[in-house]
């Protein structure tokens, strides 16, 4: 049995995809928590180009990247728990492009909101380029309970592990992602809902506000 390491930043939703994929396929792992200001030895020799979290340690080897390693579990413990990423090339090509769209969009307009000073001109920009986001994926989602059709799949646990942060988003920027954006809210809910994987890996919301209240703080932003 491999020994597996998660290094990761308990508000991370980029660590925490990696949480919920170890968890649905019942991998055991240790997690050790990474100081995002004062980065840790393990973690700047672990992943020297771009020193953030998550590196995902299996005896010993590093391996970087969110979607990186959401593929490397798949791959990895084929042999136990189901598949994020479907058999079939062209739903496993699909899924790819909406965890690549999410990596794309969510970051950029997630960051007009908290990363600059509240009420700058950039956190109505990032709030509409967010709902714009979302509108997409409610286009994409349909009347499918996942992305991945009738099962949480690789797009899902992409996009999931933001849902922490929509009440700090929706603190910061002042509207309602329910009232925006029903059917991903639902999907939002379903999420944790039917898949145990998703609600034991999610930090709790208003610890995610808290968090990022402090970050905000730590650089003069409030």
């Amino acid at each position: 049995m491999a020994t597996v390491k998660l290094l990761n930043c308990f508000v991370s939703p980029f660590g925490n995809r990696v949480k919920i994929a170890l968890a649905k396929k019942g991998v055991e792992y240790e997690e050790t928590a990474e100081n995002m200001v004062a980065k840790g030895p393990l973690l700047l020799s672990s992943n020297p180009v771009h020193a953030k979290v998550p590196v995902l340690l299996v005896d010993g080897k590093p391996v970087c990247e969110s979607l990186v390693i959401l593929e490397f579990i798949d791959e990895a413990f084929a042999g136990t728990g189901a598949q994020l990423l479907p058999a079939d090339a062209y739903a496993r090509a699909n899924a790819r492009f909406w965890a690549a769209y999410v990596d794309t969009k969510m970051p950029e307009c997630a960051g007009k909101i908290w990363k600059v000073p509240k009420g700058a001109p950039a956190v109505e920009e990032g709030k509409k380029e967010m709902v714009g986001v979302f509108k997409t994926l409610e286009g994409e989602l349909g009347e499918k309970p996942y992305f991945g059709g009738d099962a949480l799949g690789y797009a899902d646990v992409a996009l999931v592990t933001f849902v922490p942060w929509f009440l700090t988003y929706e603190r910061l920027a002042g509207f309602s992602i329910a009232e925006e954006c029903p059917t991903l809210t639902a999907w939002a809910a379903r999420c944790a809902k039917e898949n145990e994987c998703v609600a034991k890996s999610l930090p709790d919301a208003e610890a995610v506000f808290q968090f990022v209240g402090g970050m905000r703080k730590h650089f003069g932003l409030e």
